[in-house]
């Protein structure tokens, strides 16, 4: 059985990933694309679409690894904040690092106690026999 706390972490990576592609494909086709009319940086958005399915579900795998790539995308956005002459691209680009940041941070907190449970041989949430 999930706690509250696991399901509004859960809740929270998964609001946090949706926001994350909307937010990539958003910015570099309409809002503040690189060259007007849009650019292939959308594309960036597509290794997150493979998570999705997996983040959905509370999978503990795809959780891992999309903690290590919004890293990625935390990396780009502190860049383009710090290089966008935009000011509309520095606020995405400061957006970009609280959604990346909060899909970090909620998938690592959800997956740390059921790892823990894992390496103790008790079930998540469970008690030792």
């Amino acid at each position: 059985m999930e706690t509250k706390l696991n399901q509004g972490l859960h809740r929270t990576a998964c609001a946090c990933l949706l926001g994350l592609i909307v937010l990539c494909v958003g910015w570099e086709l309409w809002w503040a694309p690189l060259r007007p009319g849009g650019s292939l940086m959308a594309l960036k958005a597509v290794p997150l679409l493979f998570a999705v399915r997996g983040v959905l579900r509370a999978r503990l795998y795809t959780l891992q690894w999309v903690a290590m790539l919004s890293l990625l995308y935390i990396m780009e956005g502190a860049v383009r904040a710090w290089s966008d002459t935009s000011s509309v691209s520095a606020a995405l680009a400061g957006l970009e690092i609280v959604l990346a940041l909060g899909l970090y941070l909620t998938a690592i907190l959800y997956v740390r106690p059921a790892k823990r449970a894992a390496r103790q041989g008790t079930p998540a949430g469970g008690r030792a026999p």
